[in-house]
């Protein structure tokens, strides 16, 4: 990002609730989220499922990454049936520079991103805010028929990185004790409540909001992070912060040969070029083998869990040219066949250490998270495997974005239903019993073996193929194919889109887009799915309400205060055109924001 403002420029508590009043009063939607997309649970089947030995109601939730950063993101994935959210990774370094476009799904996924991009305390807000959203939206009467009168328990995971010296800096250390009693921000957002949207959740705003937003923590590594740093981290987390902690692995466990052949020879991405100095890099096998079982008993001797999560993205060169750097990171499809290969063969050799099927001996008892490649389509096969949770972060970002988790749940739910059961555990067992009758030692084995044999379609290159539909169409400010992708592949919610008045010149009542400016980093994934040529997040009206931040950027723009348009740079003629659009029937969706509120 070329202009000298932070990338992300988080809206307020005030502002996200005069959005979910305005969207709903006239859209009856969230965020852009239509009621059709949200999840309400089956009060026949338990999808719950204990994550290091607290209740959540799904086994699925957004993935330590794009969705799971600022307060909207986790407001949609909970509308969409998330229940465990893995925040995205807080590190010492909030000053990131990351080259845009970051993020690549034309076909499976690569990305060049890797922690927050907001500063360490900004982190903070935004999940107290997110955290303060879903307690009010539990007891805000009007979503009651969508999400049900009991939406089920939900958990936030932490996520820290990536060397002891940052995480035990005050820093890293004050985020984590913020989490852990969170009542000084609370103190600080709550008199936005009776105020914004205009008073219409002013009966909320004496919530006994809880303080405790988490005490588990998933430390992700990174690549290159030699064991002795893991293993003093680990310590240094479960001793000096009192959390439950998880450890996120890399592919690179398996072997360059292994690894390479998967990828290149067995899945046919021959062009995908593997770096075979990342696995002289990173944490060996057997080393790995020692590590965890040295960790989780750690853990046990000073009464907490422990637990493992596969895995992270996995290395590559960057010969597509799209993103800018030199190497970037590979997930979808591809990652799922590694991260379910590398769980059988971790399982082989930890025998009834790991809490999966297969392993029912007391002492199995390390939780196995997940987070590769996962789909509608395999979501089911991988819980069987026996992951809590699988956590999606690719798949949202296709079309469609957080309105595809609904789906995945009423899909398991039908799964474990139709089989005659009425919890996961017991649908699991049963699993566990067919996989060993077929010839399998797990159901992790039998996954395994289909996505490497007859089931492999869905993760070759012969099944990824297939680029995003294309038009001979240049894009523009007002008119467009109105597919709706730039609103929901964004992961930020930074798109908006509104129906605009019938005869008004150039938009004839069609719908037409909107960008948060505030919200969008430029990740590019708007511009993969756009099926015109040109870049949504750059040709489409950017709004901004925030003053200094609209002197800081650069291109066309509107600044506004109380959904008015005070200044502008770009074209003269769409002034008024743009006002109009805010002012159309469908509601200004910034209608309550003032400058003065200095965010969005």
């Amino acid at each position: 990002m070329a202009e000298a403002t932070p990338p992300l420029t988080p809206m307020s508590l005030a502002v996200l609730l005069g959005r979910i009043d305005n969207e709903w009063t006239t859209r009856k939607k969230i965020f852009d989220l239509p009621t059709a997309r949200f999840w309400q649970p089956d009060a026949d089947v338990d999808l719950g499922f204990d994550f290091l030995g607290r209740r959540c109601a799904s086994p699925i939730g957004p993935a330590a990454g794009p969705h799971s950063q600022l307060a909207q993101n986790i407001v949609l994935s909970w509308l969409g049936g998330a229940r465990l959210f893995e925040l995205k990774t807080v590190q010492i370094i909030d000053d990131l520079e990351i080259a845009r476009p970051c993020i690549d799904m034309e076909t499976i996924g690569y990305n060049i991103e890797w922690s927050q991009e907001l500063t360490v305390p900004q982190s903070l807000t935004e999940y107290v805010k997110a955290s303060m959203l879903l307690e009010m939206l539990r007891e805000w009467e009007p979503l009651t028929e969508f999400v049900g009168a009991d939406p089920g328990p939900h958990v936030f995971d932490m996520s820290v990185g990536y060397d002891l010296a940052g995480i035990s800096g005050e820093k890293v250390s004050l985020f984590i004790e913020g989490m852990r009693n969170a009542e000084a921000e609370i103190a600080k957002l709550r008199p936005e409540i009776a105020t914004a949207a205009g008073g219409a959740f002013a009966h909320l705003a004496d919530l006994d909001f809880n303080p405790h937003l988490s005490d588990t923590l998933t430390l992700s590594t990174f690549h290159g992070c030699p064991p002795e740093e893991i293993e003093s981290i680990t310590k240094h987390l479960i001793d000096h912060h009192d959390l439950d902690v998880i450890v996120k692995l890399n592919p690179t466990l398996l072997g360059y040969e292994t690894v390479a052949g998967i990828v290149n020879d067995e899945l046919g991405y021959a062009d995908v070029p593997v770096k075979e100095q990342a696995f002289a890099d990173d944490l060996q096998f057997e080393r790995g083998i020692e590590l965890i079982g040295e960790l989780n008993d750690y853990a046990k001797e000073r009464g907490h869990k422990f637990g493992i999560k596969l895995t992270n993205t996995l290395v590559v060169d960057n010969q597509k040219g799209f993103m800018p750097d030199e190497t970037m990171y590979l997930s979808g499809p591809p990652l799922h066949v590694l991260a379910s290969t590398l769980l059988d063969t971790l399982a082989t050799a930890l025998p009834g250490m790991l809490d999966v099927p297969g392993h029912d001996q007391a002492g199995a008892d390390i939780m196995v998270s997940f987070s590769a490649g996962i789909t509608k389509d395999n979501l089911a096969d991988a819980i069987a495997m026996g992951v809590n949770p699988a956590t999606v972060c690719s798949d949202l970002l296709k079309p469609g974005g957080y309105g595809r988790l609904a789906p995945m749940l009423r899909n398991l739910t039908a799964e474990v239903r139709d089989s005659g059961h009425t919890d996961l555990a017991g649908w699991k067992a049963a699993r566990q019993s067919a996989a060993v009758e077929a010839g399998f030692a797990t159901t992790a084995a039998q996954h395994v073996a289909h996505i490497r044999g007859e089931g492999i379609e869905p993760y070759h290159l012969s099944g990824n193929e297939k680029l995003p539909r294309q038009v001979d169409n240049e894009l523009e400010m007002f008119g467009c194919v109105a597919c709706n992708f730039c609103v929901t592949v964004c992961p930020n919610d930074a798109f908006t889109n509104i129906k605009s008045l019938v005869g008004v010149d150039a938009m004839n009542g069609r719908q037409q887009y909107l960008v948060f400016a505030e919200l969008c980093n430029e990740c590019g994934n708007c511009m993969v799915f756009c099926p015109e040529e040109g870049d949504p997040a750059m040709i489409k009206p950017r709004l901004y309400t925030d003053p200094e931040v609209f002197a800081g950027r650069e291109g066309q723009g509107y600044l506004l205060a109380d959904g008015k348009i005070i200044d502008s740079r770009g074209p003269d003629p769409s002034v008024p055109l743009v006002q109009q659009l805010l002012d159309s029937a469908a509601g200004n969706p910034l209608a309550t924001t003032t400058a003065a509120d200095g965010d969005v």
